[in-house]
């Protein structure tokens, strides 16, 4: 078996890292927050040895693809058209694994596309309609307030500014290993990095070396581009 390639799409008007693996039926794979392709480092050798073309994007604003610098270019119809435009490359439909904002693409990308799409697969996120009638991050913030993360994302540089004081691992690890169960809501006049607590004990499905490759290209990235999804969302 071939081992895992990458290279660089041109979609969209983008370019998208990728990393692909295998033959077969096309599955893509699409990450959340704040992650990159290799969030499905173990998923991609799995499902390639059973027979599965696999590929790993690294949507827009994150890792290795292209990051416009305006949130309006993080729209869903942005997303959901990157996505379309890796679908044109490869010329075939796919069956579709969402995770977090990945799930968001999935869900929409299912909803205007359905002919692209042979199965969904998403994972936290669950389909919501739009409210011709309310703006959705308006709407959360009216509910929980400024604490709420994504309250606290909506200012361009605002959570930038706070990440600033902790290293990237450290970032890194306060939002990958959460485990609170609740909504992530910063007590007044807290940020919400400050609030997510940082594990003195790593849980046993992740290593440190495994975090630093996170913490390494967020380090080259930075965070804006993750964020600006946020900053789209009422659009």
């Amino acid at each position: 078996m071939h081992e895992v390639s990458h290279q660089r799409v041109k979609t969209n008007g983008i370019w998208l890292h990728i990393a692909e693996q295998g033959t077969g039926p096309l599955v893509l794979l699409l990450h959340g927050f704040p992650e990159i392709w290799y969030s499905w480092r173990h998923q991609i050798s799995f499902l390639a040895n059973h027979g599965y073309h696999v590929v790993a994007p690294d949507l827009r604003g994150y890792g290795d693809s292209d990051s416009p610098v305006s949130p309006t270019s993080y729209t869903v119809m942005h997303l959901v058209g990157d996505i379309i435009g890796l679908l044109d490359h490869f010329g075939e439909q796919a069956f579709m694994v969402g995770h977090d904002w990945g799930a968001v693409i999935g869900w929409h990308l299912a909803l205007f596309r359905p002919e692209r799409v042979k199965g969904l697969i998403n994972l936290s996120v669950p389909y919501y309609s739009r409210n011709p009638n309310a703006k959705f991050a308006e709407s959360l913030i009216r509910t929980y307030g400024d604490g709420f993360y994504i309250s606290q994302f909506q200012e361009p540089g605002r959570a930038e500014r706070a990440f600033t004081r902790y290293d990237y691992l450290t970032v890194i690890k306060k939002f990958l290993l959460i485990t609170q169960t609740d909504n992530l809501i910063a007590p007044p006049g807290m940020e919400i990095i400050d609030y997510l607590r940082t594990l003195s004990r790593l849980p046993p499905w992740i290593t440190e070396e495994e975090l630093q490759v996170y913490a390494d290209k967020f380090q080259e990235s930075g965070f804006t581009g993750a964020l600006n999804y946020y900053r789209a969302m009422d659009l």
